[in-house]
């Protein structure tokens, strides 16, 4: 799952490694976010070690007896040269450059991580996690947007590239992954499920 919002998120601001704490919104996502992940019933729970997402990963572990494990591989990718820029200076700077990032081409930052680069360590992480996690439970990995992406697309094998068709996550959203039924490996279950906003109602069905 995504940590929660930021101030930097709320500003359009790229922070990659940079240290950024929630903000009052992203601790009120994490809070309405941690007993539904709860119901889950995690047995491990592990997180970035960026501030964001420890103290995301707190929401959950409170309401299941779990001290979250920091695991740096999680983190966000670097952002390079580019870390701190509100996303408005970088389109007008640099709007090639920024549309082929928002495509999902990570790596035409400058100085930033390569998405191979990310993809490997991300999954690693996960698939340590999934070996720690007993047969049959589930575990809790608590990242960031952009790694994310990159890394389910490769613990499911996607080919180079393809991570740029998944959508955004939102802040608190999670994506759900199992094992599959037949043969070895994972499968997508869903992406970018959501607590809903408070006052939220579900149109009518259509007819």
């Amino acid at each position: 799952m995504r940590h929660g919002r930021t101030g930097w998120n709320a500003a359009g601001r790229a922070q990659g490694h940079t240290d950024v704490d929630l903000d009052a919104t992203g601790h009120e996502q994490a809070a309405r976010m941690g007993p539904v992940v709860a119901a889950l019933g995690p047995a491990l729970l592990r997180c970035s070690d960026l501030a964001r997402a420890r103290d995301t990963a707190t929401y959950v572990g409170k309401e299941v007896g779990l001290e979250p494990a920091t695991d740096p591989r999680l983190r966000e990718y670097s952002l390079g040269e580019r870390e701190g820029w509100l996303d408005s200076e970088w389109r007008d700077s640099f709007p090639e450059e920024r549309a082929a990032f928002e495509a999902g081409d990570y790596d035409v930052v400058p100085g930033g991580e390569r998405s191979a680069e990310v993809g490997a360590r991300v999954a690693a992480a996960c698939r340590d996690l999934l070996d720690a996690t007993p047969a049959g439970e589930t575990a809790v990995a608590v990242s960031h947007g952009g790694a994310i992406r990159v890394g389910v697309a490769t613990l499911l094998g996607w080919p180079a590239g393809l991570h740029g068709t998944l959508g955004s996550l939102a802040n608190c959203a999670w994506v759900r992954l199992g094992e599959r039924s037949y043969g070895e490996g994972l499968r997508l279950l869903s992406w970018n499920e959501q607590v809903p906003t408070p006052g939220f109602a579900p149109p009518p069905p259509a007819g």
